[in-house]
């Protein structure tokens, strides 16, 4: 039999987010596997106590014996976040640049896991040889250091996976899209392109850093008073820019929430913010005159417990907020994020604060490529087929049509779970389905969608709780009142729900023994469904329900 390759997603195919993609190469059921990337997504309030969600990685966990190794293209979370969660489950190699190798360090490091030497180090546009795999690490532009391209090269030909990328003609740190080295992989042929499609709807190009560095001066240098300027930690150029624009308007700078400083840490140690002023401590900041401090702070999407939520709500500890202020939005306005950032927006502004961001002022440009990037990275490697990733279905099905557009004469559509034959064949295609799904971070434990946990704390959260405790005496007599007691259930006239409540439960245990042990879960079912079907006609609220029967 023929050796294929073969490339499945296992997340990030039909959602942006948790972005998971395994390649194989080698005779039917004998390939040897590696993983790109391993991120989550994150989870909104219709699962009560999730924040993260993951893709499930049983498919690959059972070939963990033949995964050469995990490839990370870029340190952004919706990459590199489910990697302290699932790799103890496989234990391979991981393979990234410096930048990201800093922070999946510290994952491991709060998770008490050790990796010992487990984690290696590529240099910036270096090879990792993992035989039948030669996977070479390309520099390209986005909203994060160190972002890879990734050329695998096999036996049967080559693939590019993009990662996430754009076209920045200007991106301030770090290098240029290495566009020459990209014509040089399109000339020596392409088997197939694995493509963001982020921005695929979005018209032009989608903008440089420096342009938002200018426009964020020409906005800074008129304010007067106290700047906050809440963005994405994770983009460091953005970062320098603030840092830049806060010494030419003559003002310090303070970094404000967790994931700032553990940025910015990172970059410094990786060589990078050389030649910026130092920050000051927040706590310092506070005896510094409003017209001289900026605040660069986390929470740029309204996260409840992010900075910049903390401050607009007056609880932060030592950051302070007060009309004529002003706060920039230096982000993207996340589609599922309008709701609660529309609120945090009102709630300034009514405070007089002026809020600045994308929707009133060039204050951000996306780290995706819109379609004048996406020709040019088309028009540099010529792929035979492009199998478009990193979108939602509507993001894929328009890709495909703009593949077309651009004469690829294979574009393949997929979903997480789909097995794409990429060779042999006459062209690449879906040839087979591997189990996918997502797992769901519930505290430190990975459960699934339909767990018992999770469906008790949706029932606890739309319907609310009760609890009832009988007492039975040795004859089988209930022993006083039943104690009632509940949570999060609409109740007006709270004695009267009791005292009804009460009498329906005696009746219903009279028609048990209550002598015998052994109908004690017959009527514990029995006073559940009592207790529910009361609950119900009273309040409309049918609670989860606890029985306790205690014998004296």
């Amino acid at each position: 039999m023929k050796e294929e390759l073969l490339f499945c997603p296992l997340g990030g195919s039909g959602e942006i987010g948790m972005n998971m993609n395994l390649f194989a190469y080698g005779k039917p059921n004998k390939q040897k596997w590696i993983m790109v990337d391993i991120g989550v997504t994150f989870a909104d309030d219709s699962i009560p106590g999730i924040d993260l969600i993951y893709p499930d990685p049983g498919f690959i966990i059972d070939k963990k014996d033949d995964l050469l190794g995990i490839i990370l293209t870029h340190a952004h979370e919706d990459h590199i976040g489910a990697i302290a969660h699932i790799w103890p489950q496989i234990k391979c190699d991981i393979y990234s640049t410096p930048f990201t190798a800093v922070l999946i360090r510290e994952k491991f490091k709060e998770k008490k896991i050790d990796i010992g030497k487990s984690l290696k180090i590529v240099d910036l546009n270096g090879t990792v040889d993992l035989s039948p795999f030669k996977i070479e690490f390309i520099t390209l532009t986005h909203s994060i250091l160190e972002p890879n391209g990734l050329r695998i090269e096999t036996p049967a030909g080559s693939i590019l996976h993009t990662g996430d990328w754009k076209c920045d003609p200007n991106p301030l740190i770090g290098d240029k899209i290495d566009s020459k080295r990209l014509k040089e992989i399109g000339d020596k042929g392409v088997l197939a392109m694995i493509c963001d499609s982020t921005n695929v709807f979005s018209v032009g190009r989608s903008g440089s850093e420096l342009d938002v560095r200018k426009s964020l001066l020409k906005i800074m240098s008129r304010l007067n008073n106290r700047i906050i300027v809440t963005s994405f930690a994770s983009n460091v150029a953005r970062m320098e820019s603030i840092f830049y624009c806060a010494e030419k308007t003559d003002r310090h700078i303070a970094l404000v929430g967790r994931s700032m400083h553990r940025i910015f840490k990172a970059a410094k140690q990786c060589g990078y913010l050389k030649d910026i002023i130092d920050p000051i401590d927040s706590r310092d900041a506070k005896k510094i005159p409003r017209r001289k401090i900026v605040y660069l702070c986390t929470g740029s999407q309204g996260e409840p417990m992010g900075a910049m939520m903390r401050i607009s709500n007056n609880i932060h500890p030592d950051v302070f907020i007060e009309k004529g202020d002003s706060v920039i939005f230096s982000s993207k306005i996340i589609p599922g994020n309008e709701k609660k950032l529309y609120k945090l927006h009102n709630q300034l502004v009514r405070e007089g604060i002026e809020v600045i961001s994308e929707e009133n002022d060039f204050v951000h440009v996306s780290g995706h490529p819109n379609r004048e990037d996406l020709k040019d990275m088309y028009n540099w490697v010529k792929p035979k087929s492009i199998i478009p990733v990193h979108g939602e279905h509507r993001h894929m099905i328009e890709h495909i049509n703009f593949a077309k557009e651009m004469q690829v004469p294979y574009p393949v559509q997929v979903e997480n779970g789909d097995i794409v034959k990429i060779f042999p064949g006459k062209k690449p295609e879906v040839f087979d389905k591997a189990p996918s799904g997502r797992l769901y971070m519930d505290g430190n434990i990975g459960v699934e969608e339909d767990s018992k946990s999770i469906k008790e704390r949706k029932n606890l959260s739309n319907n609310g709780y009760m609890e009832v405790t009988i007492l039975v005496t040795k004859k089988g007599t209930i022993h006083n009142n039943p104690i009632i007691s509940f949570r999060g259930i609409p109740i007006i006239e709270e004695e009267d729900f009791v005292y009804g409540l009460g009498n329906e439960i005696r009746d219903t245990s009279k028609s048990f023994s209550l002598n015998n042990t052994k109908q004690y879960q017959n009527l514990i079912d029995a006073l559940k469904i009592t207790c529910r079907k009361y609950s119900k006609e009273k309040t409309g609220k049918k609670p989860f329900t606890n029985i306790n029967i205690i014998q004296i």
